[in-house]
């Protein structure tokens, strides 16, 4: 009897692994979220958003487009301001193929609410439609931000 039931029970047990992770916004868990300790400031949330500059059918994302998305589209949404770099990225394609290419990485400071997270999301979904963009990178860090 235990093995007829164990092969089932196993079976969606590894099945519950292979479900696509969720595309929501997620809030950690008051009780489970990291605690910034600032010795100076305040706790802010900076994130860094990481853009590819090459289009997929050929070209590039020209300065004056860059500068269109960041006043029209970054700048309504993050009034407090902002810092913009150029990189150079690279990472293995939906493809297979490794890619290389001239980025823009995006710095915000901001409060750490799902608000912001929200308006950062919406930026990236912006972006990867305008220049047809497989991924628009997130990285987040709570920060001690003093001024």
């Amino acid at each position: 009897m235990f093995r007829s039931l164990a092969l089932p029970a196993l079976l969606t047990l590894l099945l519950a692994g292979c479900q696509a992770p969720s595309t929501t916004t997620q809030q950690i868990p008051p009780n489970t979220a990291p605690v910034a300790v600032c010795g100076s400031g305040d706790v802010m949330m900076q994130t860094t958003l990481w853009f590819g500059m090459n289009k997929p059918k050929g070209g590039i994302v020209s300065s004056s487009e860059w500068q269109q998305f960041v006043d029209n589209d970054v700048t309504p949404r993050f009034k407090d301001g902002l810092s913009v770099y150029d990189a150079k990225g690279q990472w293995l394609g939906e493809n297979g193929k490794l890619a290389r290419e001239n980025s823009k990485a995006l710095m915000l400071i901001h409060n750490p609410d799902l608000a912001s997270s929200e308006s950062i999301n919406k930026l990236r979904d912006v972006y990867k439609k305008r220049f047809e963009q497989e991924s628009v990178m997130r990285v987040d860090s709570l920060v001690c931000v003093a001024f």
